[in-house]
């Protein structure tokens, strides 16, 4: 997810023209009304284009169309074709590496390598040793040609096989095998795997892992995530189911909630962590792992909602919980296994100053990732007790810290806006880089990163970072990002594409709104429910810090936000319209009060809430963009994009999104762009992602008026 440097030999833009008004041609086809009204306890909401979320034939040729007039019209701005080139030897250059994962002395990590398209799987020897692919191409190519993703994977303990989870086409709907070191199947696949979480015997004969359930005939899709199971697979057959609520077995009751059981290295128990869908506080149990395999475990709760734990990581003799109950900024706890979380030891309190994200056990140490504001700060802590700080080489973002309790230290991420992504190992003394990823040689005297804060309505200081060309502050075509759900840190990382935005005239800037877990519970619980307009408002405070300090003007702002970013832009650019020039909804939520009834639908109330109770309609309601948009007004330029395999957000959101914004007669195009062949971004290729990020940037800066960049009349 990041990257610098190249110049990509675009020109200096020239005097900026002002707003362009739509020609009829930019307006594509329209799909007839089908209105259906609803009373929520006493308020009656009509939704003009409930038709379009049945998907059938007719609206699927009305979408493909409306992507038809998208592609026509973006591929007719002469300058995308030169800058999607560049941008692609630009990201071709950088080799990507995430997952990080030991197994035995071996280190196994997903690269995607410079020039490739996707992610491969790859394996190191110990100590800094060989490095080589793990070939699963005659796998993936049994599997039919469409474009295929390791969704996760985990190798067992000894690292001679490897349990990998692979879907088609985007649509995250994971087949599980095991394969051997050298990539042969040696058991699989099996399907319904979306959610993974395997988790090895030592002795590698068997994993645990969650497993879907499997639709009946006519059962609503909405129920395709409820009553998930932990299964056992002795590698032989279907796996067992051994914690399942219609099963009877083990002591879920909620439909939703889904189990995981872990295995520690070298304990004879098991770990029963549940979690309420998109919810981040877990509960857990223990029992016997001897039990656990076979489905006659009698489990001892450890962990209760109110303890409000995010985390937990073990070895045989202890476990670790990260917590905010009484601790907004998030404690570290430990206990034997015999304990329960309401009797653990704090190791690490809570400090208004520093935000603990997540924990690992290790053999020398236990470590924490955290951070000061938006800039990673790790700690490691000796068995005495003693917490140290982790020296960093630079100030940057770090992802969870990986750490297994066979191993000294702990393995970590670190990136900026202008510094590429490395993956470090650390235990006693500095951090080490392991020499993964591939780099070349930027000049990153060219760009500026500046942290500054918005002031919102009501006084809050909101975080937001500027990537722009280095030099004295200008006004250009800018644009915004920000998320603010799930407690999810948007932080500031390394993105060669925005850099290529940067090169060609642009400025990124990232805005951390409440509903993000940047500054702690507090920050999410501020953007959430009832309080969930303070997200974009958020967003709207920093759109007019960044135009105050003269980074850009109404004119030439666009926003953008990602899947329940979408609520975001949404809401921003509906109830503040005249602020920004364009806005673009990525894969994103728009009609939240019809959300509910999507595949992913019940998983997400725990972050949302339903439209069964009187207060919950009301915050969906006001989260709902679709239902606040008024015929007449004029909106900014609109860019939907969705993909057609999406498991998250339904491709009708988008559709009833542009159909409402098109019916509503502003002057500024609507535009939907389709992928056939890719869901909600889990495994994208890189040529995909690349030919989106070159649609956003030739959108962004034909709606801020620069003259190149004007469509074909």
């Amino acid at each position: 997810m990041r990257w610098f440097g190249f110049a990509l030999g675009l020109t200096a833009l020239p005097a900026l023209a002002g707003p362009v008004p739509v020609e009829p041609a930019l307006r594509g086809p329209t799909i007839a009304p089908s209105p259906v009204t609803e009373d929520y306890f006493g308020t009656k909401v009509t939704d003009p284009y409930r038709g379009v979320e049945k998907l059938d034939p007719a609206t699927l040729d009305w979408m493909r169309a409306q992507g038809k007039v998208t592609r026509t019209v973006l591929d007719s701005i002469a300058p995308r074709a030169a800058y999607l080139a560049r941008m692609t030897a630009l990201t071709g250059a950088f080799g990507a590496v995430r997952d990080v994962q030991w197994g035995g002395d071996k280190l196994f990590y997903q690269e995607r390598a410079p020039g490739r398209d996707q992610f491969d799987l790859m394996v190191r020897e110990a100590d800094g040793g060989k490095r080589r692919v793990i070939d699963m191409q005659a796998f993936i190519a049994a599997h039919g040609g469409v474009p295929h993703a390791i969704d996760h994977y985990a190798p067992s303990r000894d690292g001679s096989r490897i349990a990998v989870g692979i879907s088609a086409a985007g649509s995250e709907d994971s087949q599980l095998s095991v394969i051997d070191a050298g990539g042969a199947t040696v058991a699989g696949p099996v399907s319904r795997a979306q959610f993974g979480a395997e988790s090895w015997l030592d002795d590698g004969s068997g994993l645990f892992f969650n497993r879907l359930q499997e639709l009946k005939p006519g059962q609503p899709i909405s129920d395709k995530y409820n009553d998930s199971t932990a299964v056992f697979w002795d590698l032989h057959g279907e796996p067992r189911v051994v914690v399942g609520r219609t099963q009877k077995l083990g002591p879920v009751v909620d439909p939703v909630r889904a189990p995981a059981i872990v295995v520690t290295p070298g304990s004879d128990m098991a770990l029963l962590e549940v979690q309420n869908g998109v919810q981040n506080e877990v509960e857990a149990w223990v029992a016997p792992l001897a039990d656990a395999r076979v489905g006659t475990a009698t489990w001892r709760k450890i962990v209760v909602e109110a303890d409000a734990v995010t985390r937990i990581a073990g070895d045989k003799g202890h476990l670790l919980l990260l917590s905010h109950a009484g601790a907004p900024t998030f404690k570290v706890m430990v206990m034997p296994w015999s304990g329960t979380a309401a009797t653990a030891t704090v190791v690490v309190a809570a400090r208004p100053a520093r935000i603990n994200e997540s924990v690992g056990v290790a053999r020398d140490a236990f470590y924490v990732g955290g951070r000061e504001g938006l800039n990673a700060r790790p700690l490691r802590i000796a068995a005495d007790g003693r917490a140290a700080p982790v020296a960093l080489p630079y100030a940057g973002t770090m992802g969870e810290v990986v750490a297994d309790p066979d191993h000294d230290g702990a393995v970590f991420e670190l990136d900026s806006f202008v510094h590429p992504p490395t993956t470090f190992r650390v235990a006693a003394g500095k951090p080490t880089d392991l020499g993964l990823e591939t780099q070349p040689a930027i000049d990153f005297a060219r760009y500026r990163a500046v942290e500054m804060t918005a002031t919102a309505k009501d006084g809050t200081k909101v975080p937001l970072t500027v990537l722009t060309a280095a030099g004295p502050v200008a006004a250009r075509p800018l644009l915004l990002d920000a998320y603010g759900s799930y407690g999810i840190s948007a932080l500031p990382g390394f993105r060669p594409r925005y850099l290529a935005f940067v090169d060609a005239g642009g400025s990124f800037a990232e805005c951390n709104v409440r509903g993000g877990g940047e500054l702690g519970e507090a920050w999410r619980l501020g953007g959430k429910d009832a309080a969930k307009k303070n997200t974009w408002r958020d967003a709207i405070a920093c759109a007019e810090a960044l135009i105050a300090a003269g980074y850009t003007t109404r004119d030439q702002l666009a926003i953008t936000g990602t899947s329940a970013g979408g609520i975001m832009v949404g809401r921003a650019a509906t109830e503040r319209p005249d602020l920004f020039a364009a806005a673009i909804t990525r894969v994103g939520d728009s009609n939240a009060l019809r959300s509910e009834t999507m595949v992913s639908g019940p998983a997400n109330i725990p972050e949302f809430g339903t439209v069964k109770d009187r207060q919950g309609f009301r915050n969906l309601y006001e989260m709902d963009a679709y239902q606040h948009v008024k015929d007449g007004v004029h909106y900014p330029a609109w860019l939907l994009t969705t993909g057609l395999t999406d498991p998250r957000v339904a491709p009708w959101e988008a559709g009833k999104m542009t159909a409402r914004l098109q019916a509503a007669g502003g002057p500024a195009p609507v535009l939907l762009r389709i992928e056939e062949q890719a869901g909600h971004g889990l495994g994208t290729t890189r040529t995909t992602r690349d030919a989106e990020e070159a649609d956003i940037a030739a959108f962004v800066l034909w709606r801020a008026g620069v003259p190149a960049w004007q469509p074909a009349k």
